[in-house]
């Protein structure tokens, strides 16, 4: 179902955190709920995964993960404050011990000069950690591209928080 890449992440991701005896939760937005999805594909996923928020508009991020509507309205809610809040929310309404949150524009239509498709912003929070954030611009990607890329980051990124 996802290219072997992703798979394998999924599985490497799955077997550390079963290792570490950690929960992990996914908060989407531009990836619609495919991050849970990877993860959700691989045998034995329930060993770890929690639960997944499919946060696609500003009213769920509020709504599922508590996001402040004022944070959406000052920043967007394809940018870093936001990214990080989902991720923070993400753990505060679930039991995992891990959480990603993906926050972006996966096009073709919605860019902007300042935030171009293919902008996408990544946080992760872990109980007891600081929230990490990343930033990228997966450029002249088309709307799937941008998405597998965004999977393939969120799903690096929660190794790097089970692994530490």
């Amino acid at each position: 179902m996802f290219p072997i890449e992703i798979e394998t992440l999924a599985r490497l991701l799955i077997d550390e955190a079963r290792e570490k005896k950690l929960r992990l939760a996914t908060v989407e937005s531009c990836t619609g709920g495919l991050v849970a999805g990877s993860i959700c594909a691989i045998s034995g996923a329930s060993d770890v995964f929690e639960r997944g928020f499919v946060t696609y508009t500003n009213r769920a991020k509020t709504e599922q993960v508590g996001v402040p509507g004022d944070l959406i309205a000052d920043h967007g809610a394809v940018s870093e404050p936001v990214a990080r809040m989902m991720a923070e929310g993400g753990l505060a309404n679930s039991n995992a011990h891990v959480a990603v949150a993906i926050t972006g524009i996966a096009g073709p239509g919605g860019g902007t000069p300042m935030k171009p498709v293919g902008t996408v912003h990544f946080a992760v929070a872990r109980a007891n950690r600081s929230v990490t954030h990343r930033h990228e611009h997966f450029e002249g990607l088309p709307r799937e591209g941008v998405q597998l890329a965004a999977i393939q980051t969120a799903l690096e990124m929660l190794r790097e928080a089970v692994a530490g």
